[in-house]
């Protein structure tokens, strides 16, 4: 194990420390006054909170040959090659470092966005592909995945907005159950790289909201962020944990009967 991921469970008499990591491109959004209202809401609980507003330092989000610096002009760009060697020389560009930076003082993550055509906007993704790089977030130099991973003892909760109705997203939803779709997110990245997820915090109906509708909200956002720390994450199951083969397919008969999609990789609770 490297140090650039390693990481100690964090000791729970201390001062926490959050990573805001929020997308929208317009100050006055939903999303914006959310993502103000948890970072005041955390402070207030005596949490230091680091922000990253994407859109505000102007996040490059296409990952390319200029986040290795030492990489000659004239080489073939082997993606997972090159992050490795500049992640392990401490060479990647200075954005992706110092959102590395952050990563590593982070006690929990929180993710704010607004879903766009059923994922996170383009320059989240891009914030994933370029800061969750091979040996620092994955990879043989670090923890397992789907255990302790790379980035364990640490929290993530996903803060979505969604302009569809609630019943849209249900089991019988025209656009599928929101936890599916967001399980490449919760599942492929928190959970992947060690993350304990929470179940998200939604927001539907979010085309226009009321000041009395954003007060409630607030309230239960609020109850969220205090559960920061202390709610149940996601039972996903353990890669290590006997469920899954050497291929990494989840053993016959492990899931209770019927169970079908994502959620076959969700241990059962007690």
């Amino acid at each position: 194990m490297t140090d650039h991921a390693s990481r100690q469970q964090p000791d729970p008499t201390r001062q926490k420390t959050v990573l805001l990591v929020t997308a929208h491109p317009e100050p006055r959004s939903l999303t914006s006054a959310l993502s103000a209202f948890a970072a005041d809401h955390l402070r207030a609980a005596g949490h230091r909170v680091e922000v990253s507003d994407l859109y505000a330092i102007k996040w490059h989000a296409s990952l390319d040959g200029d986040d290795f610096p030492d990489l000659p002009a004239d080489e073939r760009l082997e993606v997972l090659a090159a992050q490795g060697e500049a992640t392990h020389a401490g060479r990647l560009s200075a954005d992706i470092a110092a959102e590395q930076e952050k990563l590593r003082r982070a006690d929990a993550v929180v993710l704010q966005f607004p879903l766009w055509w059923f994922s996170v906007p383009a320059i989240l993704k891009g914030w994933i592909d370029r800061v969750f790089t091979f040996e620092f977030a994955h990879g043989p130099a670090v923890p397992p995945p789907y255990s302790e991973g790379a980035l364990g003892g640490r929290r993530g909760l996903l803060a979505v907005t969604a302009g569809a109705r609630e019943s849209a997203f249900s089991d019988r939803g025209a656009h599928g159950p929101l936890t599916d779709l967001l399980f490449p997110v919760q599942h492929g990245v928190l959970w992947f790289t060690g993350i304990a997820a929470l179940e998200p915090f939604a927001v539907y109906g979010s085309v226009d909201v009321s000041s009395e509708r954003f007060a409630e909200l607030a309230r239960e956002y609020g109850r969220r962020l205090d559960g920061l720390f202390t709610d149940e994450p996601v039972p996903f199951r353990r890669l290590d944990g006997g469920d899954y083969g050497r291929d990494m397919r989840l053993l016959p008969g492990v899931e209770e009967p019927g169970t079908a999609g994502p959620g076959l990789h969700l241990a059962p609770r007690g």
